[in-house]
């Protein structure tokens, strides 16, 4: 599919590290249970288009770096598998007081939509993790091509976007004072880490 291969494990891989919860996941939660659902939804949106200009950044330079330099993929490939590496392992390792919802003023949904996009785009990790994450389920032959990246980027972006509408629905409903699910978070926790380890030692491994 448009030189794209493994995309169901790229879907189940996407879903996994989206819904552990993470700095989007409160701020979403914090605004939904604070403001309501039209300003979870607000910060959803906000979010998801942050990850797609993270996609469309990292996919120009990634596009551009693969077509100049093969020493330059190596290295790539070894930041990137020692990246998923440490953040699958930091997973596996910390422990979880699950997510700790804070109080915030009320603010109009343009204003949730603009902190949604800043609060995933300041996040210096995340052009990493796309740089690491994505040239995985692209063929080998089609690394110029971006369209394959875009295609991922755009998926990845619409996955974030449905998952956290459906969290900002689900904590309209809840009060603010929703319990945090420890054993949740710990587990999930866990099995991300295993799965970024894994997706780490394939990616330096690879040719």
């Amino acid at each position: 599919m448009l030189e794209i291969q493994n995309f169901d494990v790229f879907l189940i891989t996407t879903i996994i590290f989206i819904i552990v919860p993470g700095i989007d996941a409160m701020f979403v939660l914090s605004r939904s249970v604070s403001n309501g659902r039209a300003s979870g939804i607000a910060s959803s949106a906000g979010i998801a288009t942050g990850a797609f200009i993270h996609t469309i950044l990292s996919t120009v330079g990634l596009s551009l770096l693969l077509s100049q330099s093969i020493v330059l993929f190596t290295a790539l490939k070894i930041i990137g598998g020692l990246y998923l590496i440490y953040i699958g392992i930091k997973s596996i390792v910390q422990k979880s007081d699950g997510i700790k919802i804070k109080q915030v003023l009320a603010v109009s949904l343009k204003k949730d939509y603009w902190q949604g996009v800043i609060t995933n785009v300041a996040n210096p990790k995340n052009i990493l993790f796309y740089l690491s994450f994505l040239p995985q389920f692209v063929s080998t032959d089609s690394v110029e091509n971006a369209l394959p990246f875009l295609i991922l980027g755009a998926t990845f972006s619409f996955v974030v976007l449905i998952w956290y509408i459906s969290v900002s629905f689900f904590t309209s409903f809840a009060t603010k004072d929703i319990k945090d699910s420890k054993l949740f978070n710990t587990i999930m926790n866990k099995v991300s880490g295993v799965v970024f380890v894994g997706l780490g030692v394939k990616l330096m491994s690879s040719k």
